[in-house]
């Protein structure tokens, strides 16, 4: 068997499951990635992550690259020994936090030079660096180095950003080489235009990548567009590839993101909501800041088997949100990923036993419902 491998088991209308195999595991499809930015899940320890059910973590090139540095990184083991997570990791080329974190940015065929976040130091990030800084690393899926703009944004900058990114494409997949055991996903750009992501397939198929990436969505451009975009875009890829989604997100995106063909998500929504007192459970958000909490002996939700639900009462959630005690995001952080990975799950069993209709129409049943009766 080849030491990376994506297999399809089942489809059922357009959504599909399988498994992608590396040499620090398999990754179960459709798969959420937790985000892991600066080495770390925020308020989560690695083992605790894997008890929630994730198989593979995404963690960020342009964080790391600042703090603590890829060398050292590198000098320390790896990512993986690192923050002490054994299993798959995933890195982003960088790109996306250029364009929105960085300030004092020059964007230019060769790549982009900016000014850091954390200490106003100048950087560059190129196709080239962006491999080298993340081979440094030791990531199991690597992600070209790729533009990615803001929408709304107007056709021809759209169209030019996009060509810069399959050229950009062209010079991750060369400076990438020859890595038996890692895998590198081209990124598919062009905004919600048809043509313009028709092209960036064709141009991203040609090069040739072990996996292929739907980026420039999810920046702001709604559901509706979103869905739009994604009725036709997975459909111009690989079907003998996996099919990553950047950036998404809420539940009712990553299911209707599934029913539409793709494999894999990442999104910090849920460890970021676990922090701001925010939950997800089938029937919806569950503000954990709101009064009717405060006398409430419940669990925040019946049935869930992770540690908050098992011992925490929905008055003591409210309680340490509200005095903003750390244990407040570690434990909501705790259920969100839990629910997330418990909806992935779901989602595989549905599409391998061909009800994944019932599956969605019962998923978006829940969430209309709402929260608990209050007592």
């Amino acid at each position: 068997m080849a030491l990376t491998s994506f297999e399809l088991n089942a489809r059922d209308g357009r959504a599909r499951t399988g498994v992608i195999r590396t040499p620090r595991g398999d990754i179960r499809t459709p798969a959420f990635m937790p985000v892991g930015t600066a080495a770390t899940v925020k308020g989560m320890m690695p083992e605790s992550v894997r008890e929630t059910g994730a198989d593979i973590l995404l963690g960020n090139t342009y964080h790391l690259m600042l703090r603590p540095g890829a060398e050292r990184v590198a000098k320390l083991g790896g990512l993986h020994r690192f923050m002490n997570w054994e299993r798959p990791i995933l890195t982003d080329s960088g790109g996306f936090q250029v364009m929105s974190l960085s300030d004092l940015r020059k964007l230019t065929e060769e790549g982009v030079t900016f000014r850091s976040h954390v200490d106003g130091s100048k950087h560059m990030l190129s196709p080239e660096t962006s491999m080298e800084i993340q081979r440094l690393l030791g990531s199991d899926i690597v992600m070209a180095f790729d533009e990615c703009p803001a929408l709304p944004a107007d056709r021809a900058r759209l169209e030019e950003s996009m060509r810069l990114s399959m050229r950009w494409a062209a010079r991750s997949r060369e400076a990438f080489g020859d890595r038996p055991g890692h895998m590198l996903f081209g990124i598919q750009q062009g905004g919600l235009e048809r043509d313009l992501r028709e092209e960036s397939a064709q141009a991203l198929v040609n090069i040739g990548f072990d996996g292929y990436a739907i980026g420039g969505l999810a920046v702001g451009e709604g559901q509706e567009a979103m869905f739009g975009c994604l009725d036709f875009a997975p459909g111009m890829l690989p079907e003998d590839k996996p099919r990553y989604l950047m950036g998404v997100g809420k539940p009712a995106d990553i299911v209707g993101a599934v029913a539409r063909g793709i494999d894999m998500m990442d999104c910090v929504l849920p460890s970021r909501s676990g922090r701001t007192g925010q939950a997800w459970t089938r029937r919806g958000q569950v503000n954990l800041r709101n009064a009717r909490h405060a006398e409430d002996p419940r669990p925040l939700e019946e049935g869930c088997s992770c540690p908050c639900c098992r011992s925490y009462s929905r008055a003591y959630l409210h309680h340490v949100v509200r005095a903003k005690e750390m244990i407040a995001g570690m434990l909501l952080t705790w259920h969100n990923l839990h629910y997330y990975q418990e909806l992935m799950a779901g989602m595989r069993a549905a599409i391998a036993e061909g009800r994944f209709a019932a599956f969605e129409a019962a998923f978006h049943e829940g969430e209309a419902l709402g929260d608990i009766e209050r007592l």
